[in-house]
């Protein structure tokens, strides 16, 4: 019988090549998130966004025990919560049943903001690029949503108009308020936690706590 191997987790290469404890360890972990949700990266700077990230890990375990031992290892580190996020970016066989379905029909553009090379790695990974007419990553171009620039240069690419298209997300700031901006037919929010609308942000047309629920609404805007 074949053994299949668990990949480390970056938590066990920390754990084992430093010698931390559990606590230590999520500080470490938590300060990289940090470092990512105010992640400003800019490409003119001369360098890649793995670097700048590895860089990320090099810091958070400084700053935790007052040392790195190698850049080596936050290089591991890094990778380690690259590949493993990569690898469980999935579409369930309902969504891409539902895009199949919804392609038929209608032309589909995915709008993506975010870090060229990161994007570009996760549609690589979820294998959707068969299901839309095209796709457009935000940090490859000036403006990223919500602003007007971006959605024009989308409504171009298919050859549509504003008023004929709708604009689906999970984001109220960037999808919704995008959507808004340019004056598309409807708004559709995903919104898989439940809640409502928080006061003083944009008002979507429609809110729907799954993507599967979007050909009702679809039928609805006929």
């Amino acid at each position: 019988m074949n053994k299949v191997l668990r990949p480390w987790t970056t938590s066990e290469l920390l754990k084992t090549t430093l010698a931390l404890d559990d606590i230590t360890i999520s500080s470490i972990c938590d300060k990289f998130k940090q470092k990512l949700l105010h992640e400003s990266f800019d490409p003119s700077a001369g360098r890649s966004i793995d670097e700048v990230r590895v860089h990320h890990w090099e810091e958070s375990i400084q700053e935790t025990v007052g040392s790195c031992s190698s850049q080596t290892l936050a290089a591991q580190c890094y990778y380690m919560w690259k590949n493993s996020r990569l690898e469980v970016l999935r579409l369930s066989p309902e969504i891409r049943t539902l895009l199949k379905q919804l392609r038929s029909t209608y032309k589909l553009l995915l709008l993506t903001n975010g870090e060229t090379q990161t994007q570009r790695e996760k549609v690589e990974a979820v294998r959707c690029e068969e299901f839309f007419d095209a796709i457009v990553i935000g940090g490859e171009h000036a403006e990223q949503k919500p602003y007007l620039s971006i959605f024009t240069l989308c409504f171009n690419m298919l050859g549509v108009e504003a008023q004929d298209c709708v604009m689906v997300g999970d984001s109220l700031d960037t999808d919704i308020q995008g959507g808004f901006n340019a004056r598309v037919r409807a708004t559709v929010w995903i919104t898989s936690s439940g809640g409502g609308v928080p006061e003083g942000s944009v008002k979507p047309d429609y809110t729907i706590p799954t993507v599967l629920d979007l050909p009702d609404i679809l039928e609805q805007l006929k």
